[in-house]
């Protein structure tokens, strides 16, 4: 220990004594110059305070450079009960010399895998992610983009997979640690910003549970707009499996188990069950689909996980449309996807527009899952566009 070199005078001795005695006395009493006071006197962590943050690069191409500045960052965040949580994620900023306040995205990407190397923060660098070209697209608008990993996608811990509460946690509170970044407040992502919420897939189910959070959760942020696609709004009903992809089914499972430990997976699967579910912990998608190709759920498990009423009540807590935003939506799907059914799109659509909601509702006809994602991008943004340029949303729910 460090000493000033100057000798403690008795009355310097006898005030220290006396703070120790209030102290003792009344532990809830910060004296002082003390190190509770000290304590007491810092401010409280919030959700979307910034951890760390390093610089990083966002390519669309590998090897291929854009005109954007880029940080990985940690920030503080919620887990499915509420509890403090730690999410990494990407903020990007046009490298266009505008300083003034400019709009901020914050951007949901579908399914990646379960592996920390899957998360967008480690392949932006490398320019390998398949939803870049859409994240592009809003920073050639002038738009700032924060991007979240989610829950245990590229931090310690299992990826909570399609958990609805934490992904939509994880969202808001991405775009709070971008208005926090110094770096970017200084090319004018700012608490003043007009923010807007995007994403497709489990995108979709990220950012359409974001909206239902944030008027309680995030009502800091100034949401214009939120557009959705392809949202697996009810697992229960099998949205969530994707269709029959068993590696999509085993991803919800690891994802449910993670967030709720008390499911116990592990005590539903056989011996080759355990081994594929841990190769899906580490995978990324196509990986996972791999491990998976040609098996079925009988031959992994030992008993049905929905027969349970634990894993049906879990499940059935993910269920997107039960309140209403309270900001206007813009949700698209197509009319033949064979991942997430058409007629979840059209349910959420009546729930949200039951409960008073603005909504417009946009369907692709003959678009499977990936074609939808494809189509719908550019019309989604451009709807956002109007939102943030203050143009009133009047919704087709009639």
């Amino acid at each position: 220990m460090r000493h000033s070199g100057r000798k403690p005078t008795p009355w310097r001795r006898l005030a220290v004594a006396a703070a120790a005695v209030i102290a003792a006395a009344a532990p809830g009493l910060a004296v002082p110059g003390t190190a509770q006071a000290r304590q007491q006197s810092a401010p409280a962590a919030r959700p979307g305070d910034l951890i760390s943050a390093e610089p990083s690069l966002f390519r669309v191409m590998p090897g291929i450079p854009t005109l954007t500045k880029a940080w990985k960052v940690l920030y503080r965040s919620t887990d499915v009960n509420g509890n403090p949580d730690e999410v990494s994620g990407t903020v990007i900023v046009p490298d266009d010399g505008r300083t003034g306040t400019r709009p901020l995205l914050t951007y949901a990407v579908g399914t990646v895998g379960m592996g920390d190397q899957c998360a967008p923060s480690a392949n932006f660098p490398k320019g390998t992610n398949v939803e870049a070209s859409e994240i592009n697209a809003a920073l050639q608008r002038g738009w700032a983009v924060a991007v979240t990993d989610y829950q245990g996608l590229g931090t310690p811990g299992d990826h909570t997979y399609l958990v609805g509460r934490p992904e939509g946690t994880a969202v808001l509170d991405a775009a709070r640690a971008a208005q926090r970044l110094p770096e970017a407040r200084h090319a004018g992502v700012t608490a003043d910003s007009p923010v807007a919420v995007m994403g497709y897939s489990q995108g979709g189910h990220a950012s359409a549970w974001a909206a239902e959070l944030a008027r309680t959760y995030a009502p800091d942020l100034r949401i214009k707009g939120i557009a959705s696609g392809g949202v697996p709004a009810d697992e229960l009903k099998g949205a969530a499996g994707g269709g029959g992809v068993v590696g999509l089914e085993l991803m919800v499972a690891i994802g449910h188990d993670a967030a709720y430990p008390e499911l116990d997976l592990d005590g539903y699967l056989n011996d080759e069950g355990r081994a594929v579910v841990t190769k899906l912990r580490g995978g990324c998608v196509l990986d996972n689909a791999l491990a998976t190709f040609g098996k079925s759920l009988d031959e992994l498990t030992v008993r049905d996980p929905l027969a349970s009423p634990d894993w049906q009540a879990r499940l059935a807590a993910d269920r997107l449309g039960t309140r209403a935003p309270g900001y206007p939506v813009y949700l698209y799907h197509g009319t033949a996807d064979e991942i997430v059914s058409y007629d979840l799109g059209q349910q959420l659509r009546s729930d949200w527009c039951s409960r008073g909601n603005v909504v417009q509702w946009q369907s692709i006809p003959l678009a499977n899952h990936a074609a939808a994602a494809v189509a719908g991008g550019t019309p989604a943004l451009d709807w956002l566009a109007a939102r943030i340029a203050g143009q009133p949303a009047q919704g087709n729910c009639g």
